[in-house]
């Protein structure tokens, strides 16, 4: 296999290169750009396997980067926020963003968001023929077409980022059962650990803003449930 390529978007150079140095000892192709214009000009020329992507950019910002770039071809995103805050990590996700980390961040965590993202896209590649037999899920209005990725409720069409769609399918699948967050964790993004509960917690906002906050139902320090409409 040859060597995966990230795109690693940063205006700050001392990060961008610290970044870069570390994934090209994990053994990637790293590509670097410090703008909004540079970013989206070579995501189209190179197609990275996947993106890191700051918030904060000249030019653009990160939102409008992934906004473009998924747009032109899907690539998993890891956005990188200089602010805890919710509002900008939910426009992220809505955007196209797959995952997040705030700064500061380790380079061991870092490392570890890119190597399950990318398992997960592998995984993903690898599934698509088999989910082509899936049977579509069908609960009260909402409608999830496992083979063709898509899902309806209430007849309108809800466009979700990978992470979404694999997400709600793990709750539809077992609805009303209360879900964990460290299995969803597991399941869903490939992680060992249980340090990216937050990251489950801005997804199924996500879903709730597109699809209804009816949907899903928080369980109080242990997980959510697919609700099943009336």
């Amino acid at each position: 296999m040859s060597q995966r390529r990230v795109l690693v978007v940063e205006d700050e150079r001392t990060i961008a290169e610290s970044v870069a140095a570390r994934l090209r000892a994990e053994g990637f192709t790293v590509d670097l750009a410090h703008d909004g214009p540079t970013a989206v000009a070579k995501a189209q020329a190179i197609h990275p396997d996947l993106v890191v992507l700051d918030v904060m950019l000249p030019g653009f910002d990160g939102l409008e980067v992934c906004r473009r770039i998924q747009a032109a071809r899907t690539v998993p995103v890891l956005m990188l926020t200089a602010r805890d805050d919710e509002t900008d990590l939910l426009v992220g996700l809505a955007v196209g963003a797959d995952d997040y980390l705030t700064k500061p961040f380790s380079m061991r965590e870092l490392v570890a968001r890119v190597h399950a993202l990318l398992r997960r896209m592998d995984k993903l590649a690898r599934t698509t023929e088999g989910h082509e037999g899936a049977a579509d899920i069908a609960i009260g209005d909402l409608e999830i077409n496992r083979a063709e990725r898509r899902v309806r409720r209430g007849g309108v069409e809800a466009h979700l980022t990978p992470t979404e769609f694999d997400l709600l399918v793990h709750l539809a699948i077992r609805p009303r059962t209360v879900l964990p967050r460290e299995r969803l964790l597991a399941e869903v993004w490939g992680w060992a650990d249980a340090l990216g509960t937050r990251t489950v917690d801005s997804h199924v906002k996500a879903l709730r803003r597109k699809l209804g906050a009816d949907l899903i139902r928080t369980v109080h320090g242990v997980g959510y449930a697919l609700e099943v409409p009336a």
